[in-house]
């Protein structure tokens, strides 16, 4: 019988233990799922700030000559627009069209990038990258050099100010800057995955414990709270964010995941051109909508969607919403019904629950 391998830990598991996290396995590591409770957590992202740990993220430098002009052929978004200290979301796709991974970007410096991919598929994008880099191009593995923190809210600017010498009040969205974090050297970002201005910064694995107790400290009377997997999956739902093995996935384009703004069909041949370019003339077969559930229950993947009785198609995330306080999610859905306010009925348990396609996102920030 092969023995189960060893979960991994991030640099911040004993603060997680500190903190009465509840640990739960997670793409190969032992992850914190929530602390207090993830309607609380959710909240308070929502209305101060939380704190992530994402340090189970993969980052692949990619360097060299060749570096620029390879990214753009590997990935749908034009890397060649990128300045250094700036950022984009873009996917690895196949020669089909469909998802290696979703992923960012980061330009460093004029031949030096650094992708920041899923845990889950961490190893599988490694080859993928190495497999298809033309000689003038250095692919390393960087992600034991980084641990990642995630302040993500309304209250982070505030929080973390104090503790930079980086302006972070006029670094754009999807904007960098190297510096210093609380004397710890530090890649500010201004990115998150929950709907909320925030940021996330990349530091040695070292300096990660360290720092996110002083966050703690320092934030915790403006409302900071550690938060886990579970309130970043019910606040990237709201904010309408595709998770890949749910949204994406060998299967799915991004045309068809309402992704489109990622594609840049105009800038020349790239891997999974043909087939976009096909799918934009043509039309998509489904669509990625939302949903409202109008009746009592909550849809979860893999849930039937019906339509005048017949299957149009499936729900491909779903949660309760701590802040609408009503059931939610996504599905994919036949192109011809894909309509906000089209009503539907979704299987659960053998029951069918009537629901509402809707407009993602369903949260905004500001609205």
């Amino acid at each position: 019988m092969l023995a189960t391998p060893a979960l991994r830990r991030t640099p911040l598991f004993e603060c997680h233990r500190e903190s009465g996290a509840k640990l739960v396995p997670f793409a190969g590591w032992e992850m914190p799922v929530q602390y207090e409770g993830v309607i609380e957590e959710h909240r308070a992202v929502r209305q101060a700030a939380g704190l992530f740990d994402v340090s189970h993220m993969g980052e692949i430098a990619v360097r060299g000559p060749g570096a620029l002009r390879f990214l753009d052929w590997l990935t749908p978004n034009q890397v060649s627009k990128l300045v250094p200290g700036r950022a984009h979301y873009s996917g690895l796709l196949t020669e089909q069209g469909t998802y290696v991974d979703d992923l960012l970007v980061y330009r460093l410096g004029e031949s030096d990038f650094l992708l920041v991919v899923n845990a889950a598929n961490r190893d599988k994008d490694l080859d993928w990258v190495r497999r298809h880099a033309p000689a003038d191009t250095q692919i390393d593995d960087v992600s034991d050099r980084y641990a990642l923190l995630a302040l993500q809210g309304p209250r982070a600017l505030e929080i973390l100010a104090p503790l930079t010498e980086v302006d972070l009040a006029s670094l754009r969205y999807y904007g960098f800057a190297a510096g210093t974090m609380d004397g710890h050297r530090a890649l500010v970002s201004r990115t998150g995955y929950t709907g909320e201005d925030g940021f996330e910064l990349y530091v040695d694995p070292e300096a990660a414990a360290p720092l996110w107790r002083r966050l703690l400290a320092a934030g915790g009377p403006l409302g900071l709270v550690p938060a886990g997997l579970g309130a970043r999956d019910t606040l990237r739902l709201e904010a309408g964010m595709a998770l890949y093995g749910h949204e994406l996935d060998a299967a799915t384009t991004p045309l068809e995941a309402g992704l489109s703004w990622v594609v840049k069909l105009d800038k020349g041949d790239f891997l999974g051109s043909a087939e976009l370019l096909r799918q934009q003339r043509e039309g998509v077969a489904r669509r990625l909508v939302g949903f409202t559930v109008t009746g009592r229950g909550i849809a979860r993947e893999g849930h039937e969607v019906r339509h005048a009785g017949s299957r149009v198609g499936q729900v491909t995330s779903g949660t309760w919403s701590p802040t609408f306080e009503k059931a939610l999610g996504m599905a994919y859905v036949q192109a011809g019904h894909a309509a906000p306010g089209v009503e539907v009925e979704i299987e659960v348990r053998g029951k069918a629950l009537p629901a509402s396609l809707a407009e993602i996102p369903f949260y905004r920030r500001g609205r």
